[in-house]
This record gives C-alpha cells, structure tokens and sequence, in this order.
C-alpha cells in the first residue's frame, strides 16, 4: 500500500520507509512532483499541516508529515522550527533570501553559538510533530521528543549514521552521539520513531475498521 510522504528529503523517506515496511513510502519527487511549500506555521504542528494539506491538494491520497527539529534551551528552545534554514547567531531563523548552508555549517555554528553564551547547560531536545491527513477535516496528530546534549568541541563530532544535527547531539545513555547508534536503536528512541509508533497503530486501527 502506497502512503505519500510530504517532504523532499530522501534521508527522512528512508528512516519513514525502515518505520513503516508494509507501506511504500513515496514522496512528492517519486511521482514528478515539485513539491515546497512554504511552511509560515509558528510551530511543528502547524508547518506539519501546512505540508499535508499541500500535498493532499495534489495526490488526493491519504499524505503522512513531519516537521521536526532540534532545540536548545540556552538559546531559549531555538533554533526549533527554523533548524533547517538555522545559519548561525546572527540568522537563527535563515537567510533573508532564504539560502540555505550545509549541515556541516549548521552543526558548527551551532556549537560555537551555545559555547558564547558561556552556559553549562548543553541540554536539548529534538522534537517531532507527525500528521496522518485523511482529508482537510479529518486528521490524526502524534509530537514527540528525544533528548540529549550537545558536544562540547564541534571536534568531538561522531558518527555516520542519522542525518542532520545527530552527529553533535550526545545521548548519555549510551555515550553516543545520535549518529553512532544504529538505526534500530535510533528507530526505537527517537522523536521521529515513537511519532510513527503512534501513527502505525492508528493506520492498522484503520485497516480494521
């Protein structure tokens, strides 16, 4: 069964795809879809609706989305819902012109901005806000989060695995960063895999019903 996923980002597909097996997860590009709409929410959830209701307009299928990111509570929760345009301190919430910088540019502004504020508090948290739209009246909606702690020398940066801010996110538990675990591991722990949990059994309650 085919299940259309609102993002552009192979790596999320893939992560969707190991969550969900008995699903094809497709996004918007598979079927020649350009697909960015234009996420002005203030929130996860509401730039998570945004992108459903967007590409339920256009595949009229039932549409699976997320809107995730990391926040750091020195820097009062931010960058949060901007973490994929997030360009350093003096553009937490991107660019003006809405060009974006590598990853490796992020995680090491990132770093460098929570070390000037001189704060012994690396605590953080990724968060992950998940829509399962049926159709603009009817949806179903699960957030979660994981936390960690953010390295303390973007050299101390570890791991392969993940995408995004996981190599600088350090989970104590397992004296990991979020990029070192598996994805199994990853899977079970993270914002994104207990999100899916959630909407796994709300698919196969409608399956049943």
């Amino acid at each position: 069964m085919k299940l259309f996923l609102a993002s552009g980002n192979k790596h999320k597909q893939k992560e969707m795809q190991e969550l969900l097996p008995e699903y094809e997860i497709l996004i918007p590009s598979d079927v020649g879809i350009n697909f960015d709409p234009e996420e002005t929410g203030s929130s996860f959830l509401e730039n998570s609706l945004i992108k459903a209701k967007a590409l339920y307009d256009l595949v009229h299928e039932m549409v699976i989305a997320d809107d995730s990111g990391i926040c750091v509570e020195a820097l009062n929760n931010e960058p949060g819902i901007y973490s994929s345009r997030y360009a350093g301190p003096e553009f937490m919430h991107g660019y003006p012109d809405g060009k974006k910088i590598t990853q490796e540019e992020q995680n090491y502004f990132l770093i460098q901005q929570l070390n000037e504020t001189k704060s012994n508090n690396r605590n953080c948290h990724y968060v992950c806000a998940m829509v399962l739209l049926i159709n603009h009246s009817r949806f179903f909606v699960a957030q979660e989060t994981l936390e960690g702690k953010l390295i303390e020398n973007i050299n101390d940066q570890a791991g392969s695995g993940g995408f995004g801010y996981d190599p600088i996110v350090f989970l104590p538990k397992y004296n990991k960063t979020v990029a070192e675990i598996s994805s199994e591991e990853k899977n079970k722990i993270s914002h994104r895999g207990k999100a899916v949990a959630t909407i796994a059994t709300i698919l196969k309650n409608l399956k049943n019903n």
